[in-house]
């Protein structure tokens, strides 16, 4: 069953440009290296406009199944590629919004 994994967070005022370069490398890093991110269905990238939080940037990524989120958080963790970009990520953000949910369709 596909389910959607949805992470929200703010990036602190003062880091939103380096924000926007570390999101690219991201976004690059993901779509250079497919055989690292077999269990990745989609990525999309969203910035919440009206309602809850202004600004809130959100990521919906799409996996298969349950399993394959956890084989590729799994796998994530041991990557220093992947390790490297998410800590410089973390030093741009308000740890204190951070929130993952994961989303399954209605049957």
């Amino acid at each position: 069953m596909t389910i959607l994994v949805v992470e929200k967070w703010l990036v602190k005022p003062e880091k939103q440009e380096e924000h926007t370069k570390v999101m690219q490398k991201f976004r690059k890093f993901i779509k250079d290296n497919p055989e690292r991110f077999k269990g990745i269905k989609s990525v999309k990238e969203y910035t919440q406009m009206f309602g809850g939080i202004n600004g809130m940037n959100i990521w919906l990524i799409e996996y298969d199944s349950l399993a394959d989120y956890e084989k590729e958080n799994a796998r994530m963790q041991k990557d220093e590629d992947a390790k490297k970009l998410t800590q410089e990520w973390q030093a741009l953000i308000d740890p204190a919004t951070v929130s993952v949910d994961i989303w399954s369709p209605m049957e």
